[in-house]
């Protein structure tokens, strides 16, 4: 169990991240078989046939598949957290390019204690002399075969919720953006600093960090699950499940109003109203939905008339979000 100590100025210091190299290595999780794929089988059923064929093709995927475990330690050189927002796969790859032979051979030696032996294939890439290299050649081949071709879609929920969670935190505090973050963690304030306590593993004793005014970096998956960053040379870190997964797979789906909505202002117009249970820009609409740009501006402008969605300008972005009305017509 960990127990992360806040201070005043963390808030100010607090960065958020989208990580395609961590999405990459928590879809080959899910692929694999190591993470269960939940509301994500759809996905994982797609996939399937790619998975396999990036497994006769790229070897070295199996030696990462080898290492994956859950409630334990996995190495952190090949799923680093990135530098900080913005950071493209390639510079996260290069990243992982850069990790000294003897800091991943100690990683490896580590994430390797309490797994069974690994088979000879396994064995021959992990004691290769350019092992950093395999293994970074394997990660690659998994982003373009199972994360690329749905990066688009997959970007948009990562963004809006990002914007969800960074909105919270600075309009009411550390309570609000941690209170779904992850049933494991909570928030414990002691006046105007507090502690974030994450209940992960089979430890019982507290192991207690300080952020000391660093600021903690927060980063939404849709494929993976809780995980936390304590160790140097990586920034304070936690990394937890986003909303909106299901929308990963396509439109939001009608449930609570049925088909009646789609009757009442037209089928694609619905989906926009349903999309925006969380809210989220034209392009990211565009993204998610699969219609056209012209398109959904046009449902939107509809929906902004009669009332049933506002919009806000920050920046140079324009976001669109349900009003009460529209709300209650959705059902939601």
């Amino acid at each position: 169990m960990l127990a992360i100590d806040v201070g005043p100025v963390d808030v100010a210091h607090t960065r958020y991240a989208i990580s395609p190299l961590g999405e990459t290595m928590q879809a080959l999780r899910v692929a694999a078989g190591a993470q269960a794929a939940g509301v994500l089988r759809p996905w994982a059923d797609r996939i399937a046939p790619r998975y396999q064929r990036l497994r006769r093709e790229a070897p070295a995927v199996g030696a990462l598949t080898a290492l994956m475990r859950r409630g334990a330690y996995n190495a952190d050189f090949i799923h680093p957290p990135p530098a900080g927002p913005g950071v493209d796969f390639a510079a996260e790859l290069a990243a992982v390019r850069a990790t000294p032979l003897p800091r991943a051979r100690l990683e490896l030696a580590r994430n390797l204690v309490g797994l069974r032996p690994p088979p000879r294939h396994v064995r021959q890439v992990l004691d290769a002399p350019d092992v950093v290299d395999r293994l970074a050649d394997a990660i690659e081949a998994a982003w373009h075969a199972l994360v690329e071709p749905d990066w688009a879609r997959l970007r948009t929920v990562l963004e809006r919720d990002l914007v969800r969670r960074a909105g919270h935190l600075a309009m009411y505090g550390w309570a609000a953006a941690l209170s779904d973050l992850d049933p494991r963690v909570s928030w414990r304030s002691d006046g105007p600093a507090g502690t974030i306590e994450v209940r992960t593993g089979s430890r019982t004793e507290w192991e207690r960090h300080r952020l000391g005014g660093r600021g903690l970096l927060l980063m939404p998956t849709v494929f993976g699950s809780l995980i936390t960053y304590v160790e140097p040379p990586w920034p304070y870190a936690l990394v937890y499940p986003a909303r909106g997964i299901a929308d990963l797979l396509g439109p939001p789906a009608a449930e609570a109003d049925g088909p009646s909505l789609g009757r009442l202002v037209g089928p694609h117009r619905a989906d926009v109203l349903r999309a925006l249970a969380v809210p989220a820009t034209t392009t990211q609409l565009v993204r998610q939905l699969g219609l056209s740009l012209g398109a959904v501006g046009g449902h939107l402008a509809v929906l902004r008339d009669t009332g049933l969605v506002s919009r806000t300008r920050t920046g140079r972005a324009v976001r669109y979000e349900r009003t009460p009305l529209g709300d209650a017509l959705s059902g939601t």
